[in-house]
Parts: C-alpha cells; structure tokens; sequence
C-alpha cells in the first residue's frame, strides 16, 4: 500500500481492485496464454481467488477462455487508450518527436517514471535497436536508462532511494551502474548539465540520450529521448549532434505545456564525462 498513510486511508484501500490488476499483469511475453494455476503462481493468490477474478474479467470483456488457458482480450487496449487521449503532453509531443526522428534519423520517445521503471507514453520508431520491442506501454529499469537517469535526477530524494532499494541497481551489462554511490553521483551529473547519455549500461550496443521536459510549473514530467546504436554513433558524438536537438525539441514540448524558461538556451559541454553514465 505504497503511499497510504493512516487507519483512514487504509479502509479506502480496495484490495480486490490490487488483486484484479495484478491477474491482468500476470499476463505477459512469458504467459500471453497462462492456465489458472499459473496465473496463482505468478500472483501469489489462490485459485479460487483468481478464478473468480478471470470470470469477472471475462463478463467485462477483458480476458477470454480458451480450454484451461485464458488470454488478453482487445479491449485491454482500450485502457492504453483512454490514458493517450486524456493526456494532453502525448497529444501536444507527437508533432515534436516526429520532427526529432526526421532530424536524428533515430528512434525518439517520450517516458515517465512508474516505480523503479519508466514506461514509454510516446514513441516515433524509426529502427529496431533493442532486442525486446519497445512500443507505447513497453517498461525498462529506470536506473539503466538514460530517461530513468533523466527522471530521477529531478525526484525528490525518497523517490531515489525507493528506485535504488526496488531494482537493487541491477547489472544488465558489465557497464550498468550498481553502486548506489556511484548511481546517486551520476544523478547529480545530470542534474547538473540537464541531459543524459547512458551507453550500454541496458543492452549491448545501446546508446540513449535523454533530456527533461517541464510542465508549466517547471517539474519534470517526463523524458525525451533519443536512441541509437554503438555501430551508428558513439556517447562523444551523441552529445556534439543529438544532445542540442534533443534539448530544443524538449523545451519546445515544455514550452507547449505552458513552461517559460527564466534561463537562457543551453550549450552542451563536451568536457567531463561523469554525467554521461
């Protein structure tokens, strides 16, 4: 019950709401057609429970049964959906991310930060450079990625030390950052510059820069990013070309969302590399 404080909070709390979004997540690359028994494994429920819920489920039109097995229904979608259409930051980046691709020749995106992952909102692919798909909704580890880095450098403090304390900093890569010293001071290298590059710290062979984007308050709610491959580029040569397209097109979408930067326009520093991973 993260973030509930107090008897009165508590009883507010609908705990089969949690269990019937927790069968949903349940389904995944690993189980797109999980059988009941897998689906209590994976939640930690019992099967009478989670048949329940399936049934529940099924009536609204969001799962289906298929003999023991049961899979996502379309209509799942529709949640994606209303989320795009009601937030006016996805609706008002597009135009920007498609002119960021067309410049970059790469792909470009835009994510938050759920827990300790970022999750992509907005997205303009241009090549597939990852070994997983990354589509709208695709989750990565927010302490090995260049918007996770982007995301937290402007978080108040608890919410780093839940990342740090959740993902347990994990090596995705001989290059990821698991030193929780070292992650905290590669934050406030961001911070710092306003960017980040993160290289091979996720995937082999992956390079990403990434900047904020403000709201009309001046917090960070989100990152723009732009990703690339080691074969294509380089983190030097990411900051010399992308890093200053990346951060007009982010104060651009900020600027859209009703910021007014009291700074002016930011140059990119090549000296000094702590901020880069």
């Amino acid at each position: 019950m993260a973030g509930m404080t107090g008897i009165e909070s508590e009883r507010d709390y609908i705990q089969s709401i949690e269990r019937g979004f927790a069968v949903l997540l349940a389904f995944d690359a690993e189980r797109p057609n999980p059988s009941l028994a897998e689906l209590a494994t994976a939640t930690g429920l019992s099967r009478p429970a989670v048949r329940r819920i399936l049934l529940t489920l099924q009536k609204l039109g969001y799962v289906q049964g298929e003999g023991p097995r049961w899979r996502l229904t379309p209509r799942v979608l529709s949640i994606g959906q209303h989320y795009s259409g009601s937030n006016a930051m996805i609706e008002l980046a597009q135009p920007h991310l498609l002119t960021l691709a067309e410049q970059t020749q790469e792909s470009a995106s835009l994510a938050a930060l759920d827990g300790a992952e970022v999750v992509y909102v907005a997205r303009v692919p241009v090549r597939r450079i990852m070994s997983i798909n990354v589509s709208i909704g695709t989750r990565v580890p927010a302490h090995a990625t260049s918007m996770g880095r982007v995301l937290l450098a402007w978080a108040p403090p608890e919410v780093v030390e839940q990342v740090v304390a959740e993902s347990g900093l994990r090596a995705f890569t001989p290059r990821t950052i698991t030193d929780p010293e070292r992650f905290r001071a590669a934050l406030r290298g961001v911070r710092e510059q306003g960017w980040s590059i993160v290289a091979e710290e996720l995937e082999e062979g992956l390079l990403s820069a990434a900047a904020p984007v403000r709201d009309s308050t001046g917090a960070v709610v989100a990152a723009l990013a732009s990703s690339t491959s080691s074969g294509r580029s380089d983190p030097e040569r990411l900051a010399r070309e992308v890093v200053p397209l990346l951060l007009r097109t982010a104060d651009r979408i900020s600027a859209d969302l009703g910021h007014r930067a009291s700074t002016p326009p930011r140059s990119v520093v090549l000296e000094g590399r702590d901020g880069f991973f």
